[in-house]
């Protein structure tokens, strides 16, 4: 992939894109510049036009890729590198897809030239560069975004709302786990067990930022300090040498006082996406689960039941996120959707609520730093 680290270095001129207007009231939809060729932009240019955007541009790690991906997806402009991309005048918000060591120098030469970004979880593999992402979408006036889209669950919504208003009571415990297979054989090999492409953390940096990032957003409470360890199922993977976790379980304590524990790992045989969120609080306790993202558990000691995914009966923000009735079965590509109509409402100077942002991935990168830490050093570590 060609390098744009350069291009942020120079001081590219910055001009942010003003929200377009087709007169009369009419909006015109922002048009969108892809970083990839993977699952992930297949993934974003999906929700993209879904939000009402238009998929103009699309650059990957070489030509040659950038032109398949652009075919399969259907967008007219593969472009020839990722520079030429990010100072396409086309291009409203470029949403960055490639692996994870690419993320800080695509993001960042996109905010140079103007653009407003979405960028792929883990935001980047070291807290300085989030630190470096953070501030430069704030001082150029661009929105950064991150896609942690579980959540726009709207269960997970409901949940969250239950928590802030009190109807859990005082939060006591958490337990989270994020359970995969899909690198369980030794055979199963991806850029991402790599730490050159991925970064130092494969497993907790890929999915247990997700849960981390959905145990503070619901409780509403940080985590202040954990201890944990991890685990590395294979020493090689296809003829190469691994330097990066299978298994990351860690014991954690809020800034509120509650304790809690959560297991990610991407070898549990049978577990495709097994995401579960546990609240245990004074008056009930709320379940969550990815892959049974319709209803929500709530317990009190008098009895359970199972809340369904009902306009009728949920938050506010919930029912803003249910954008079909009833019966009707919502799931992750909804939830990405509404992530998408969002983080493209904000570039139009919207504000909408619980937005993932740029410093919510710094939040996950520091998290996940400390997680590291721990397991090598075998203690409590605080978080910043």
């Amino acid at each position: 992939m060609t390098d744009p680290g350069g291009a942020a270095a120079a001081g590219l001129a910055v001009s942010a894109p003003a929200s377009r207007s087709g007169g009369a009231g009419r909006v015109v939809p922002l048009r969108i510049g892809i970083v990839g060729g993977g699952f992930m932009a297949r993934v974003h240019a999906g929700a993209a036009r879904s939000a009402g955007a238009e998929v103009v541009a699309l650059a990957s790690s070489s030509p040659a890729s950038a032109a398949r991906a652009a075919g399969d997806l259907g967008v007219g402009t593969a472009h020839e590198s990722v520079d030429d991309l990010v100072h396409d005048p086309r291009v409203d918000v470029v949403h960055v897809c490639s692996p994870n060591a690419t993320h800080a120098p695509v993001a960042l030469a996109a905010l140079a030239a103007g653009k407003h970004v979405v960028c792929e979880k883990p935001l980047a593999t070291s807290t300085g560069e989030a630190e470096a992402m953070v501030e430069a979408a704030a001082a150029n006036g661009l929105v950064g975004a991150v896609p942690f889209v579980y959540r726009y669950h709207p269960m997970v919504r409901e949940a969250r709302a239950r928590v802030a208003a009190g109807e859990a009571g005082r939060v006591l415990s958490i337990r989270g786990s994020y359970l995969q297979d899909w690198l369980l054989e030794r055979d199963d090999v991806d850029w991402r067990v790599d730490s050159a492409a991925g970064g130092p953390s494969r497993a907790f940096a890929d999915i247990g930022s997700h849960l981390v990032d959905l145990i503070e957003f619901v409780a509403g409470d940080p985590l202040a300090r954990l201890t944990s360890t991890t685990n590395r199922v294979h020493a090689d993977r296809g003829g190469s040498r691994v330097d990066t976790e299978d298994e990351a379980a860690v014991v954690f304590e809020t800034v509120g006082g509650a304790i809690g524990t959560l297991f990610v790992s991407q070898v549990a045989p049978g577990r495709k996406n097994r995401l579960l969120l546990d609240v245990s609080g004074t008056a009930e306790s709320l379940e969550f689960s990815q892959e049974e993202p319709e209803t929500l558990w709530v317990g009190r000691r008098s009895g359970t039941r199972l809340v369904p995914r009902d306009t009728a009966r949920l938050s506010p923000d919930a029912a803003r996120l249910s954008t079909v009735p009833a019966g009707h079965p919502m799931g992750y590509v909804d939830a990405f959707a509404g992530f998408v109509r969002d983080a493209h409402d904000a570039v139009r100077g919207g504000a909408p609520e619980g937005l993932p942002t740029f410093a919510d991935g710094l939040r996950a990168a520091r998290v996940t730093e400390a997680v590291l830490d721990s397991a090598a050093s075998r203690s409590w570590v605080d978080v910043t």
